[in-house]
This record gives structure tokens, sequence and C-alpha cells, in this order.
């Protein structure tokens, strides 16, 4: 794609620094890469009243600076050493990166910002930002608390002027997802493929994912009916799969012993997620090392077929390993059948297994050519910039 210069100032809002693991780190770090490719100028800001998360404790902590030392270096790495900044918007809060007057300035000058995953509270000072978008990760939950009038939620997205969403599905008449005063439009995970180049060929080990095991207090009501956040829900509905194949599967993820005494028994591997995402390298390794991706999808996005599809698996895909994940509705919108398998049943995993063996590298060839024709950064943010007439 041909790159275009002085295309102007971009921020990017986000939880690189509030959640400091690989998998947040790349999520990110495409968006910004893609955006300089596409010849605008793009900076990194997080500027939340939000205490941070810190791995170490593993709890919130209104101390950021271990944060900032294991995620900065990385953006300076990739040409973004003077365009990024955190700023604690909380009692004792501190300033790393750029200034508090630079921060203050860039928001004059910017002629838009992404408000990534949605993480940003949009304050007074945000306002100065001629162009406000929104980019919502997770689909489903924003869309029913509007629909169901909470004030915080509408005020917060009212302070924005144009809506992306992972939920490809939203708005269409086979979604369950309600679409009230705000228009959605359909995006998803941009992916640098250069950083997913994968130098260990055929050899993949086993079928794998790195997640949560279980969420609490993100559930939430509509229409009488409660949809779940967690994935062990899901999880659970396919435990005696590694039984019923003679190749391997793994969960990089934390569970409690008994937990653990349960996969083991059904024929699982598990690591510790943490120990996967401690850094960049790690956490890519794990994914370029593995035979593909078994995954399931939260019941949020599952039930209401939301169109929704992860990030990660979008990972997996430009490392050219296959993708074995639950239907959300993304087969509307993606090829699946090479590469790409979507499941509902335990059979239809079975099938999908089963092509993956039959043919490993020609799907592992797939898997890639899925990625950089769906996912790819400059493909994505070319897209979601020129339908926000940026």
């Amino acid at each position: 794609m041909i790159k275009e210069k002085g295309k102007g100032k971009i921020i990017v809002f986000g939880i690189l620094f509030w959640y400091p693991l690989a998998g947040v780190t790349y999520q990110f770090l495409h968006y910004l890469i893609g955006l300089k490719r596409l010849g605008y100028d793009p900076y990194y800001i997080e500027d939340s009243g939000r205490w941070v998360y810190d791995p170490k404790i593993n709890d919130l902590s209104p101390d950021a600076s271990s944060n900032i030392s294991s995620v900065a270096p990385i953006l300076e790495s990739h040409g973004f050493s003077d365009r990024w900044a955190f700023r604690g918007d909380y009692p004792d809060g501190q300033c790393y990166g750029m200034t508090e007057s630079q921060i203050l300035q860039l928001y004059k000058e910017a002629d838009a910002f992404l408000n990534v995953t949605g993480a940003q509270e949009i304050r007074e000072e945000h306002m100065a930002c001629s162009r406000r978008i929104y980019v919502e990760s997770d689909p489903f939950v924003y869309q029913v608390k509007v629909a169901n009038g909470e004030r915080s939620t509408i005020e917060q997205l009212k302070r924005h002027d144009t809506f992306f969403t992972f939920g490809e599905n939203v708005g269409e008449d086979d979604c369950d997802i309600p679409v009230e005063r705000f228009r959605w439009l359909p995006t998803r995970q941009p992916v640098v493929m250069d950083l997913w180049n994968n130098p260990y060929g055929f050899d993949g080990s086993a079928y794998n994912t790195i997640t949560t095991w279980h969420n609490k207090g993100k559930n939430i009501e509509y229409n009488g009916e409660t949809y779940y956040w967690t994935k062990d829900r899901e999880f659970e509905k396919f435990l005696e799969l590694p039984r019923q194949r003679k190749v391997s599967f793994e969960l990089a993820t934390g569970v409690d012993e008994e937990v653990r005494r349960r996969l083991i028994e059904n024929g699982w591997q598990q690591i510790d997620s943490v120990k996967v995402s401690k850094d960049m390298d790690s956490y890519r390794q794990y994914i370029q090392q593995s035979r593909g991706e078994f995954t399931v999808a939260r019941d949020q996005y599952v039930r209401p077929n939301t169109g929704w599809f992860s990030d990660r698996s979008a990972c997996y895909l430009a490392a050219g390993r296959p993708v074995i994940t639950q239907e959300t509705g993304f087969s509307k919108f993606l090829p699946t059948g090479k590469g790409l398998f979507s499941f509902k049943t335990m059979e239809d995993v079975f099938a999908a297994v089963d092509e993956i063996e039959s043919d490993y590298e020609n799907n592992c060839r797939a898997a890639r050519e899925i990625a950089k024709e769906y996912f790819d950064s400059e493909r994505v943010i070319g897209s979601l910039m020129a339908r926000a007439n940026l």
C-alpha cells in the first residue's frame, strides 16, 4: 500500500501501561505502527483516573513506574520515543514521557483521537480534540447499557463523534444486540504482518491459547437473561476434547488446583498465562511455535451473534497458525474451512482438527493469507480512517 505523508497528528488512547502484558502491548502497537506507515503522526497517550494493574503483586496500584519501565522501551524501539505519555489523573498520580503541558497542547493540535477499547474516560480537556473516534473491542455491554438508559455510559459515548466496533454483525437482522442512539461501524483488530513472520516453519506443537479462565463482575442482564463474560463456562463444554483426538492441547491460563486437576485428567496441558505474557518475545514465540489455536469466545459475543473476532486469534493467523474458534457470527465476514474454522459443537471441532491434520502446511499458509487479506494493519486502519473522513 502506498504511503502518504502529512496526514496529521492522531492520538491513540488505550491500556498499554494500565495492563502491561504482551497481548495488550501488541494490540496497541499494531495501531501505532499501522497509522505511522499510512503517513499519520501517531501518539500514544494514557490519561486516566484508574490505578494501574501491577502483575508483580497481581493487584491495582497507584505507582505506574514499574509498568512504565516495562512498556516505554518497546514504544521507543519502534520510533515513538517522544510520542508517548502516561498521566495518572488521581491523587499523587505521576506524569511520564511527555510533560503535562505537552499533553494538553497535543489535545488542541491533534486531528483526532482513537479511543481504542474505550479505555479513556473523556474529560473536558480531551474535548479540545476536533475529532473523537470510539473503537470498541468488546461489543454488547455498552449497547445494552444504552438501551437500558444508563446515563453515565450515554454521556461518555456522546463525547465521541464516530463509533466503530469489533462486533462486525452489530446492527444486522441476525444480531441480538440492541442498537439505539449511536451508529456503529464495523472494524476489526489490525495486525502488523511483519511482526509475526514465523521462523519456526511447520513444527507446531500443541493447539493452545492464552486466556483468562474465570472473570468476575462483568456479567450483564438483558431482557431478563444473564449474559456471561467469563470463558470457563464455554471451555467446560469442550473439556473432553483432548481425549478425542491424538494431538496435544494446552491452555496458558491461571487456574486453581481443582481446575488444574480436572484439566490434566481430561488430557490438557496447562501453563501460567502471566509467564507466557511477561514479555513480547515469549508471547510471540508461544504463538509461533503452537500447532494452532483452539479457543472459545465469551457468551456475550456468542449468543447475540455479534460477529466479534479475537485480536489474539488474528495474531495466530498472521503467524501462519490455523485457528479453531467458537462461532460468533464472524464467518459471515471471514473465510472459513481452510486456515480458519468456526465451531458450535464438539463435532465441528473434530472436523476442524481432522482437516488441519490432513493438510497441515496448506492450512498454515491459508491462515497467513487470511491475516494478510483481512487483518493487515494498513488495510484495516486505512478503511477505518477513510470512513471517519480522516
